[in-house]
């Protein structure tokens, strides 16, 4: 973001339409909440913030792909170390099988230490006569079906805000500790992958790339000394959905003048909140973050150039990305229009793929789950239509966990419905599981070693 926005203030959204906002019980007390939140030290800096929006502009020119991954929603129940470390584990599995397949790096971004939040259908539940305000995710109030959890509690956005800095020291911690380092790169295999078929076709990778560190090492290559096979850039971002929350954590960068939401490094707008007079569109227009926008089925190309001119007014590779949740039905149809329209006009904007909202369904026994053909086939079908228009498939943005759970069905382990109620433990959507991401990961480096085929390698 090159150019400061003069029309705009951390306050001006305020006056705007607020879609997917909670209604607060007692504003005194959300307004003593944010004061307090506002004297807070920042999640994130700007400078990091400036990298990865450096980075993001690399991946619109081809040159490098994004990995957007985690939880749909994050709990307050969970927040113990080995879970952190478990979901970053299967991110930096699959990052190595994207960036070994690929030849371009992988930019990690995780939708953690911050992604409490979640958009719903409708503002209220209804059970047995009962009616009480839709669960929100932990930042807003509690999933149980009680008038008490239900009730929207400013306080939780205190709570959200320590458990993401709690979240975030271990994740630099992991990433610049040696955890991440390139030599550990079996030690990621977790138990109940490993014995997959995916965890040994993970295994030959990190033989390979265990035995060129070692014909580096004899060639008198200082590993140590070089910081890339140390570490990792591990970046973070959220939906910004709580704009009390966002605005109070926003500050001014001393070095540019410009604002930053200091909550996360890339903030996103949802498919439920992109209205262009709304106030998700003002309060993100004017922060300097690199963006992220959903873009659904119901979008037309003439609304999304509009929201691209309010977004990204300067045209700034790695400003905004886009990120496609049509469904597997809709990609073919809907998707390529769009695209076309912003290629022939030179728009630098980073195209992703999440194909994972479009194919959500209720399971025979009530549960929300998604089928892994189904998430599948829409990447597939996202991946053909960038190769049919000669621009580049960005980047995967994904829900999943660690953990070993039963909440999408089919992949690698080939889960029925009888297996959801075995370890179904997401508070909101349904996640892919350990093997089920790394199942994905492979397919996804297959479709782009045949971009790559078809277009002409890229490289740095």
């Amino acid at each position: 973001m090159e150019t400061s926005t003069n029309d705009w203030n951390v306050t001006t959204w305020r006056s705007r339409s607020i879609a997917q906002s909670p209604t607060w019980p007692d504003v005194a007390h959300l307004e003593r909440v944010e004061s307090e939140l506002s004297k807070k030290p920042p999640l994130v800096f700007a400078g990091e913030a400036r990298r990865l929006e450096e980075q993001l502009g690399h991946a619109v020119h081809g040159k490098a792909f994004l990995l957007q991954a985690g939880d749909c929603a994050e709990s307050f129940h969970e927040a113990a170390a080995d879970a952190i470390r478990d979901k970053l584990k299967v991110i930096l599995q699959m990052a190595v099988a994207l960036t070994y397949a690929s030849g371009v790096p992988v930019i990690k971004v995780g939708r953690i230490a911050g992604q409490f939040a979640k958009p719903r259908s409708e503002n209220f539940e209804e059970r047995d006569g009962v009616r009480l305000d839709a669960f929100r995710g932990h930042i807003v109030n509690g999933e149980a079906f009680d008038a008490n959890e239900r009730r929207p509690d400013p306080d939780r956005l205190l709570a959200a805000y320590h458990q993401s800095v709690a979240t975030l020291n271990l994740l630099r911690a992991f990433t610049t500790g040696g955890f991440a380092a390139l030599s550990r790169v079996h030690a990621w295999n977790q138990e109940f992958v490993a014995n997959s078929l995916e965890g040994k076709r993970y295994s030959m990778i990190a033989d390979e790339i265990e035995r060129a560190l070692s014909f580096m090492k004899a060639c008198g290559i200082d590993l140590h000394d070089d910081s890339s096979l140390q570490g990792v850039d591990f970046y973070t971002s959220h939906e910004a959905l709580i704009l009390p929350y966002e605005q109070a954590l926003t500050r001014r960068d001393s070095l540019t003048g410009f604002w930053y939401d200091c909550s996360a490094h890339m903030l996103w707008i949802g498919d439920r909140t992109r209205q262009l007079d709304g106030a998700h569109v003002e309060f993100l227009r004017g922060v300097a973050n690199p963006l992220g926008l959903k873009v659904g089925p119901s979008m037309d190309a003439d609304e999304l150039r509009r929201l691209v001119d309010v977004l990204n007014p300067d045209n700034t590779a790695g400003r905004l990305t886009l990120i496609s949740r049509m469904g597997r039905t809709l990609v073919s149809e809907k998707l390529p229009p769009l695209v076309e329209a912003l290629r022939d006009e030179g728009r630098n904007v980073l195209w992703t793929c999440d194909p994972m909202h479009g194919n959500t369904y209720k399971a025979s026994g009530g549960e929300k789950t998604r089928h892994f053909d189904d998430v599948l086939d829409e990447t597939s079908q996202f991946f053909a239509v960038h190769q049919a228009l000669g621009t580049w498939p960005g980047g995967l943005h994904i829900e999943l966990t660690g953990d070993n759970v039963t909440e999408c069905l089919g992949g690698g382990d080939d889960l029925v419905e009888d297996d959801l109620k075995l370890n179904y433990t997401s508070i909101c959507d349904p996640r892919l599981n350990a093997t089920q991401s790394l199942d994905m990961a492979f397919h996804v480096a297959e479709f782009l070693q045949a971009y790559s085929a078809a277009n002409g390698a890229r490289s740095l």
